[in-house]
């Protein structure tokens, strides 16, 4: 019994380094092959624009590579599996393993041991480690790269700023952050009781008030109402308004962390604004994908067990296409997350859930 309880802890300690090892190893040709292409794509950008050398290594490839490794970690965890436990099988060491004793749930323990390392690694990235990298990251390029990506409105903006208060501007200009004709507006149970109107609005930063000029203001009580009227002076107004709600870049969700990600969803469901979804199904996918390194590591434990006359390259194709359907099945459902289809949550899991259920059957399945 001691002798087999050491054979099974060598082994787990074989597997589990083996494991780590291939995956960082993978994870490193991955990384300089991502890097030669976005840099190929990305020369002429940087040749013409007044970036430094520091900044494009620093500010730009420093960040980009987690990003980018984040990504793929998912699909690297696959592919590492399989690669070495295809030559396992290959080199006779799996039946070897079984002839020992050893089941092969066992044997799967140890394998999910550094599955579980790699996913709360991936976990703690995702929810914070790479949004504070891709806010240095995203920075840049929208600085450089992708001048226009900016899609925030500036015309004729309505918001609701917190319950049962309203607010219309009908123009923001983002370089003086300064509006013109602010409209403000309050209701109680649906009635409205009070606006106040602006000639013009600017932002101090200090105080982080509106200073409006130019102010008309009026009360209403029932059909009694009262105005008040000051074309000369000013009002600081505290609202929860800023130049940064004016601000709206299509990969903005990927530069908070996640709970900078839940007090924006919060903000903007009170706001009633309807753009928080994107923001939501962004949170759930942190979660989603660092749980599928799990998933991916059973399938793929499961596929290169078993000794088969195609040996590492049918494995391997085997492993690359089932993550190529893992990643159309993750863009497919959270397309219909997206188009309110499906709720944020289940939209984001449903890949996951399939890919579970084949990772049962697959285990079932597998060379005992």
């Amino acid at each position: 019994m001691k002798k087999l309880l050491s054979k099974v802890s060598i082994l787990d300690k074989y597997i589990f380094s083996k494991y780590v090892s291939t995956f960082f190893f993978t994870v490193l040709l991955f990384t300089m092959i991502s890097v030669v292409i976005d840099f190929s794509e990305k020369v002429e950008d940087f040749l013409h624009e007044a970036c430094t050398a520091h900044q494009i290594i620093f500010d730009y490839y420093v960040n980009f590579i987690p990003h980018i490794n984040w990504l793929l970690w998912p699909l690297i965890s696959l592919i590492a599996v399989i690669f070495f436990t295809s030559r396992l099988a290959h080199n006779s060491e799996i039946i070897s393993v079984f002839n020992a004793g050893i089941s092969f749930k066992r044997l799967q323990i140890s394998y999910m041991a550094a599955a579980a390392l790699i996913t709360c690694i991936h976990l703690f990235g995702n929810h914070y480690m790479i949004p504070l990298a891709n806010k240095k990251r995203l920075n840049f390029e929208h600085t450089y790269i992708h001048k226009n990506n900016d899609k925030g409105k500036t015309e004729n903006v309505h918001l609701f700023v917190d319950h049962g208060t309203k607010v219309y501007l009908r123009f923001f200009n983002k370089s003086d952050k300064t509006a013109r004709d602010f409209r403000l507006e309050k209701f109680k149970n649906s009635d409205l009781v009070y606006v106040l109107k602006a000639k013009s609005a600017e932002w101090t930063p200090k105080t982080k008030t509106w200073k409006l000029s130019n102010i008309e203001e009026r009360s209403f009580n029932g059909l009694k109402e009262t105005i008040h009227i000051d074309r000369s002076g000013t009002k600081d107004l505290k609202i929860n308004l800023s130049p940064q709600d004016f601000v709206q870049y299509i990969n903005q969700k990927e530069m908070l962390t996640s709970g900078e990600l839940l007090e924006f969803i919060a903000q903007e469901d009170e706001r009633g604004s309807g753009i928080a979804k994107p923001f939501e199904i962004e949170f759930h996918r942190r979660t989603s994908d660092s749980a599928s390194i799990l998933i991916l590591t059973l399938i793929g434990v499961a596929v290169a067990a078993r000794k088969v006359r195609g040996g590492m390259g049918l494995h391997l194709a085997i492993g690359i296409g089932l993550g190529a359907l893992y990643v159309f099945l993750s863009r497919f459902s959270i397309t219909f997350a997206q188009n309110d289809s499906l709720p944020s949550i289940v939209g984001v899991w449903i890949p996951n859930l399939i890919f579970l259920v084949v990772s049962v059957y697959l285990n079932l399945k597998a060379q005992k």
